[in-house]
């Protein structure tokens, strides 16, 4: 019996030894590194398969062979002989440069009963070093960034813990490395809730979050957005800026754009796109007339860039360092525009200053003055106007003297001047006045082969006012655009891409057809008109009988818009501006 317990505790022994030989041999094959050992007579005992794939040796031809026979310049045995380990070796086997560790093997006794290398190819050695250095440069790199920001940062790590602030983030909030780092994320706030904890949650980046940060609860906005590495999340980094600061650089724009847009041309020719024939005619006859003082009428329908040819004007020309002022004739009553351009003396009228006012005729001397829908101008300031083209010269409101002026005029309409030269709304010897260098500016559905490049243009524009990165547009989405008519020409064209990429997915690159507004030509019916009469056209005018039609056409518009304005001039084929503008000349509320 005893000699069966015996027999079977032996088994139970080899079977364990086996098992345990077993997981040797899967350890050691599992390892990058190549490994051989041998015994005290150079027997080759291991040799893994990391070995096999690095000297490109089968392990059967090799297990039971004399090293110094079947490893080329091995060293194993001189380890033995010498009792001394060889560490950081470099060896060449054929055509293989590795890098080895050679250490002998001793019993409890101390002797020598073997030898064991550990190798690699020292190409991957390299590799591995480079990447390294590489990743060592990088992370200086990134720490140079952003400890040179003047953004402030915090990043904390998937547990919200702190883990990097910048030296802005201390001069911001009063905290520093100690105060923060390694504790929780909301230890800098003073007032609102952290959203690095919000951004961890639920994996989504977080923008414009009013809070109060830091002991002396500094008003800040901050953006958060989550790390993360190959799907996983590692953490949030948070941007935080200082309100004050950000008030007081918007009051500084804000003084700055009211200048600009009171007293400079901020578009050249090189803002001007378009390289169609009629575009590029149009611009040649403006560069042109920038070497003259001569009077410019620009011609063409709202919305196809008559200003934006003013200031290429004034700025090319030898007075672009000179004021260059703006004036929309259609936005002001006619008494108050008048006061606005020639100024008013003390007691002029009611409301009038103590020391009355210069005009912007004055105000524009050795300069450029643009006036915008001069076509719309009261008879008596036609009149003032031609006596400043013919005497260069202007009086103001409530004097009689006349007040010597140099002033270079611009001058744009969208209306037919002849016609109205025809019908007695406009002077004939203003209009030749005028009429001096007249340039016609096409309507985009004439030059629909510079759309492509007016929308990478309007696009580049929108990534920088809205903080997109969008690349382009697609070619559906072009081509769905030339079919369109754009009644409201380069002006619409802009406002149908601003709203496509608002409405844009964050990740998407391209202007696709989907996110853009529906287009329309939706015409709008004409109402019943009764047949003309001799009798009719005795009693009315044709100026009168072509007034009360398109009355009608508007209000019509209105009706199937809901009293939508922006639509209803959509279908009319005509600007926004003009609509309101026809609406208060018919009384139409």
């Amino acid at each position: 019996m005893a000699t069966k317990n015996n027999f079977q505790a032996l088994k139970t022994k080899i079977q364990s030894l086996k098992e345990a030989n077993r997981k040797k041999d899967v350890i050691i094959d599992s390892t990058h590194d190549g490994m051989i050992a041998v015994d005290a007579d150079y027997q080759v005992e291991i040799f893994n398969r990391a070995a096999e794939e690095i000297l490109q040796l089968d392990r059967h031809d090799i297990i039971g062979k004399d090293v110094r026979k079947v490893i080329p310049n091995t060293r194993l045995h001189i380890v033995i002989q010498s009792g001394r380990a060889e560490l950081n070796s470099f060896q060449r086997v054929d055509d293989i440069n590795i890098i080895t560790n050679r250490v002998p093997v001793k019993d409890e006794d101390g002797e020598i009963i073997g030898a064991v290398a550990v190798f690699r190819d020292k190409t991957e050695v390299q590799k591995l070093a480079e990447e390294i250095t590489n990743l060592k440069e990088i992370k200086v790199m990134l720490e140079a960034i952003i400890n040179s920001t003047q953004d402030a940062i915090s990043v904390v790590d998937e547990e919200g813990k702190g883990i990097l602030i910048n030296p802005a983030y201390t001069k911001l909030t009063g905290l520093t490395e100690e105060d923060v780092l390694g504790q929780p994320a909301d230890v800098d706030i003073a007032e609102g809730k952290s959203m690095h904890y919000q951004v961890l949650q639920t994996k989504e980046p977080v923008k414009g979050v009013r809070m109060k940060v830091g002991p002396q609860k500094k008003d800040v906005i901050v953006d958060v957005a989550p790390i993360m590495v190959d799907g996983e999340l590692k953490g949030s980094v948070g941007v935080i800026h200082d309100v004050s600061e950000i008030k007081q650089l918007t009051k500084e724009l804000d003084q700055a754009r009211r200048m600009i847009r009171q007293l400079k041309a901020r578009y050249s020719f090189a803002d001007i796109v378009g390289e169609s024939a009629t575009m590029r005619a149009a611009i040649n006859k403006a560069q042109k007339a920038s070497a003259t003082p001569a009077t410019v009428l620009l011609r063409g329908e709202s919305g196809t860039g008559k200003e934006l040819f003013a200031h290429a004007i004034h700025n090319e020309s030898p007075r672009k360092e000179r004021k260059f002022i703006r004036v929309n004739c259609s936005s002001l009553s006619d008494s108050l525009l008048e006061s606005e351009l020639f100024g008013y003396v003390e007691g002029a009228f009611t409301g009038a200053k103590k020391e009355g006012k210069k005009g912007l005729f004055e105000e524009a001397d050795g300069g450029t003055i643009f006036l915008d829908e001069i076509g719309k101008i009261s008879d008596n300031l036609q009149v003032k106007l031609l006596r400043v083209l013919q005497e260069k010269e202007i009086v103001r409101v409530g004097d009689t003297r006349p007040v010597k002026i140099d002033v270079r005029v611009i001058c744009a309409t969208n209306i037919n001047l002849e016609r109205s030269v025809q019908e007695g709304d406009f002077r004939e010897d203003l209009y030749y006045r005028l009429n001096v260098f007249p340039i016609t500016i096409p309507p985009l559905r004439e030059r629909k082969e510079d759309m492509e490049a007016l929308i990478n243009h309007i696009i580049r524009k929108f990534n920088q006012e809205y903080g997109r990165a969008v690349k382009g547009i697609t070619e559906e989405a072009l081509t769905e655009l030339k079919r369109y008519n754009w009644p409201g020409n380069v002006r619409e064209l802009e406002n149908i891409i601003g709203q496509g990429m608002i409405h844009m997915d964050l990740q998407e690159e391209m202007i696709a057809k989907h996110p853009l507004p529906l287009l329309k030509e939706d015409k709008i019916e004409l109402p019943e008109v009764k047949p003309i009469s001799s009798t009719s056209l005795e009693d009315h005018s044709l100026k009168e009988i072509i007034e009360e039609t398109e009355k009608k056409l508007i209000i019509k518009a209105l009706e199937k818009t809901d009293d939508n304005r922006t639509e209803a001039a959509k279908r009319l084929g005509i600007a926004v501006r003009s609509l309101y503008y026809k609406m208060d000349k018919y009384g139409i509320d």
